[in-house]
């Protein structure tokens, strides 16, 4: 099956996007030499399939299609922003023609101020040069915890620790 992907410009309005750069960063250093494109929405087919296997409410399980997950991810900066992604570690299975992603974002979130720090496996599959399918797994504590108005300080490597306000 050959995958659809158009000649075309990436997106509209990069500005939109800002504030996930450092994702985008890590991504093309993660797939490096395995996708065409220069740019993260460059890489996905037409058609491609993003699914969130740990996800949080209100934020969708699946998305279909590019410019839908385009969409999606044109609302980021509302919530979050990166001010760095890292930790990375990349696996490729030619065979299977699947590339495990491991890596972490550091930033905040834009209502509370408060840090966001995560860790990601992106499991990714890639057919003519071109993301086909992502499955994305997160720690959505850390989430909740930095969009609560007085979050805990919850991280994935630890127990989440409830801040003492003094009387």
């Amino acid at each position: 099956m050959k995958y659809e992907r158009q000649n075309r410009m990436s997106f509209s309005n990069p500005e939109d996007f800002k504030a996930l750069e450092p994702f985008f960063r890590v991504i093309e250093q993660g797939l490096d030499g395995l996708v065409d494109g220069e740019h993260f929405f460059d890489f996905l087919s037409d058609d491609v399939v993003f699914e969130y296997i740990v996800t949080v409410p209100d934020y969708p399980s699946r998305v279909e299609g590019r410019a839908n997950l385009i969409e999606l991810y044109r609302g980021y900066g509302d919530s979050f922003y990166l001010d760095s992604c890292g930790d990375l570690a990349a696996y490729h299975d030619r065979e299977a023609s699947v590339v495990v992603l491991e890596y972490s974002s550091h930033g905040r979130a834009v209502a509370t101020q408060a840090r966001y720090e995560n860790q990601y496996i992106s499991v990714i599959t890639i057919q003519d040069r071109a993301i086909t399918h992502w499955r994305d797994y997160l720690n959505p504590l850390t989430v909740l915890a930095a969009l609560a108005a007085d979050p805990p300080a919850a991280t994935i490597n630890g127990p989440a620790q409830r801040r003492v306000r003094p009387a």
